[in-house]
C-alpha cells in the first residue's frame, strides 16, 4: 500500500464548541495533546479562533514551542459557511460578510502568535465558495473544511473551483477533506454523518477509529488518489465536559456522543491511536502548511509524474 499522509487538525474554540462561551479547557486540553504529541514524536496543526486565540495566548505559545503550526478557524466558532444542519441560535454569515470576517480573524490569531497563518479550517467543517475566495485572497495555503462524510466526491486534496468551492478547479488554495467512512451502508439518509470519524475515538475507541482508518487507506488506494488521513478533534475532549452547561438566563443540553469519552479516557484514545498509526503501514504525520506547499510533489511521486 502506499504511504499515507497524517494530518491532525484541532480546533481551538469554545468548551463543548458552540454550546458554551467558555474557554475552561482550552489550555489544559492542549498541554495533554501536547504530551502526547511529544511522546510519539509527532506534529500537527492547531486551528484558533481569534478569539480564543485573545483568551488563551499561552495556549498559542505553547503550540509553537512544541514545532506545531497555529492556523485559524473563523474569528468566533460561529458558521462562517454553508451550515449542513440547524444549531440553535446560530445563523450563518451572510456571503458579503466572510471576506471581512475571515481577515479580521486572521488579524487577531496573528497578532498573538506572531507569526503569517496559511491554514484554516472552519468551524463543524461547514465551508462555502465565499469562505475559500476569500482565503484565496488572502494568500492562504490551505483550507481543511471538507467534510468527505456529507459531499461524498473528493477523496483526496484538491484545488478548488472559484464558483463552487466542492468541485475541482483553479485555486492555488488546497482543499484537504476530512476522511470519512466510504465503504460502509449509511443509515442516515441524506446527511449521512455516521459515516464519519468523530468522535469515534472517545465515543467506541482507538481501535474503532483505527479499522475506519485502514477501510478509508483501502477506498483511496482502490480509487486511485493518495491517502491524506485529515483529522478533526478539540482540547475540550481531553478534559471531562457536561452536557447541561448553564450560564446567564438560561443554558444547553447536549447530545449523549458530544460528551461521552471526555476526559483522561479521550486522552488515553488518542494516545493508543497514535502509536497505532506508527506501529503499522508507511504513515507520515504532517502540519497542514507542510503538505499545502508539498502537495504537487506528493502527487507526483504517486503517480509516477
Amino acid at each position: 500500500m502506499a504511504k499515507s499522509y497524517v494530518l491532525i487538525g484541532i480546533d481551538m474554540e469554545t468548551d463543548v464548541g458552540s454550546f458554551t462561551p467558555y474557554y475552561n479547557t482550552t489550555l489544559s486540553g492542549c498541554r495533554r495533546i501536547l504530551d502526547i504529541y511529544k511522546k510519539h514524536g509527532v506534529t500537527g496543526t492547531f486551528y484558533f479562533t481569534g478569539e480564543c486565540a485573545k483568551e488563551v495566548p499561552e495556549a498559542v505559545k505553547a503550540v509553537l514551542d512544541a514545532g506545531c503550526e497555529v492556523g485559524v478557524h473563523s474569528l468566533y466558532h460561529e458558521t462562517v459557511g454553508d451550515p449542513l444542519f440547524d444549531i440553535p441560535g446560530v445563523k450563518p454569515l451572510l456571503a458579503e460578510e466572510v471576506p471581512l470576517r475571515v481577515k479580521r480573524a486572521v488579524e487577531w490569531v496573528e497578532e498573538v502568535s506572531g507569526v503569517k497563518a496559511v491554514s484554516w479550517r472552519c468551524p463543524r467543517l461547514w465551508g462555502s465558495t465565499a469562505v475559500c475566495n476569500a482565503l484565496e485572497e488572502l494568500g492562504f495555503l490551505s483550507d481543511a473544511s471538507y467534510p468527505m462524510y456529507f459531499y461524498r466526491e473528493q477523496f483526496a486534496p484538491y484545488h478548488p473551483s472559484r464558483e463552487d468551492w466542492a468541485k475541482k478547479g483553479d485555486m492555488k488554495l488546497l482543499e484537504i477533506p476530512n476522511f470519512a467512512d466510504m465503504v460502509m451502508e449509511s443509515a442516515d439518509p441524506g446527511l449521512e454523518r455516521d459515516r464519519d470519524q468523530w468522535p469515534l475515538f472517545r465515543t467506541e475507541s482507538a481501535q474503532a477509529l483505527y479499522d475506519r482508518i485502514v477501510k478509508y487507506e483501502k477506498f483511496a488506494e482502490e480509487k486511485g488518489v493518495p491517502a491524506v488521513l485529515c483529522f478533526y478533534m478539540h482540547p475540550w475532549e481531553f478534559e471531562p465536559c457536561a452536557a447541561v452547561n448553564m450560564f446567564g438566563e438560561g443554558g444547553t443540553i447536549v447530545d449523549e456522543f458530544i460528551v461521552k469519552g471526555t476526559g483522561d479516557y479521550a486522552a488515553e484514545q488518542f494516545d493508543r491511536l497514535i502509536g497505532m498509526l506508527l506501529a503499522e503501514g508507511d504513515r507520515e504525520f504532517v502540519r497542514a502548511d507542510d503538505l499545502a506547499k508539498r502537495w504537487d510533489m506528493v502527487e507526483g511521486e504517486f503517480y509516477g509524474k
